[in-house]
């Protein structure tokens, strides 16, 4: 089978295209044929192996798991002898938690793994990303800064894959949402619900008169002391990039003051926990009150351009690499892949 292989870490020429011998499922396990793989900023950062602290659980020199990848969308082809949950022929997508490999023309999980069937109205392309954008904002608005009706939230970044989510998430649960984000992507973020939308490239978000009970700055260019005057009295600050700065303001917040800094590693959560989030994302997707917001799509062949892509930082929603199987056997595997965009 076709694979990408990381051959060390650096720029996106650092990944290769190679055949690999196709995986066999253990007694527990499916086998699943990938049609749709999620491309992330931190997966471009892991690929750099940047910050170089991630390099103690990646991997010091190189990555020790050399297929990258987490979030994926396709079939089950096969299944070990003790499996119960699912059969061959289902629609399937989720997260490889601990050992990636997603970008690969074949998976094997654990049928208890972080794997749902997909809902009757996304294609694979759609739900690849599912779990890396809208599973880490329901974690981090209704579990880490409990989201309530009636709430001011504002996100930092609101047009790429996190923010796009956790607009539609913001509103599904009753919050009066305001985005961040270009001018560019403006009408973008309205059409997604967002109440009020500021400009950052005409308006300092700081020097704006307005207080929030949650700041989500899902890509960590603001920081808890820039925001802390825009928090109401009570109001936390979440953000899933973690460096020194947010750690000291979590430590020093949790002991002191009423408004709050906070994080969570949303992939390391125990994984019945996850599970439980996973498929209530699920059921708002299935409820027509969530949907994935589709950039680009890239045949496998040219992941060096979806990381080229990304790395210019102008992401709108989603970008997934496709994979076409030349000897399909399960009609409810066909679906249109979209034409793949250069860099």
């Amino acid at each position: 089978m076709k694979a990408v292989i990381s051959t060390g870490y650096g720029s996106a020429e650092v990944l290769q295209v190679q055949e690999v011998v196709k995986p066999i499922p253990k007694e527990n396990e499916i086998l699943i044929k990938v049609y749709a793989a999620s491309v992330t900023r931190a997966g471009s950062m892991m690929r750099t192996g940047k910050p170089y602290i991630g390099r103690l659980f990646l991997g010091l020199f190189k990555p020790k798991n050399p297929i990258p990848g987490t979030g994926f969308a396709g079939v089950v082809e096969a299944a070990g002898d003790a499996v119960r949950t699912f059969k061959v022929g289902d629609r399937v997508f989720g997260e490889s938690l601990v050992i990636y490999g997603t970008q690969a023309e074949y998976l094997c999980l654990p049928e208890d793994g972080l794997i749902t069937t997909i809902p009757h109205n996304m294609t694979f392309e759609e739900a690849a990303p599912v779990c890396d954008g809208p599973l880490t904002s329901i974690n981090f608005l209704k579990e880490l800064a409990e989201i309530k009706p009636g709430q001011k939230v504002l996100i930092n970044g609101a047009s790429g894959s996190l923010g796009t989510a956790a607009v539609q998430l913001a509103k599904y649960y009753g919050a009066e949402v305001t985005g961040i984000c270009s001018s560019t992507n403006i009408e973008m973020v309205k059409s997604l619900g967002a109440d009020h939308v500021i400009d950052y490239t005409k308006q300092n978000f700081p020097n704006i008169e307005q207080t929030y009970d949650i700041i989500y700055d899902t890509i960590g260019q603001l920081s808890f002391s820039t925001c802390k005057g825009s928090l109401t009295e009570r109001g936390v600050y979440v953000s899933p990039v973690l460096g020194m700065p947010l750690l000291f303001q979590m430590l020093r917040t949790s002991i002191f003051g009423s408004k709050k800094a906070k994080f969570s590693a949303t992939g390391i959560r125990p994984v019945p926990e996850l599970k439980m989030l996973f498929e209530e994302v699920k059921e708002i997707i299935e409820a027509g009150k969530l949907k994935s917001i589709m950039d680009r799509s890239y045949p496998l062949e040219q992941v060096g351009n979806a990381h080229r892509y990304i790395d210019k930082g102008h992401k709108r929603g989603n970008v997934v690499l496709t994979m076409e199987h030349k000897s399909d056997k399960f009609p409810m595997a066909k679906r249109q892949i979209n034409k793949s965009q250069s860099a």
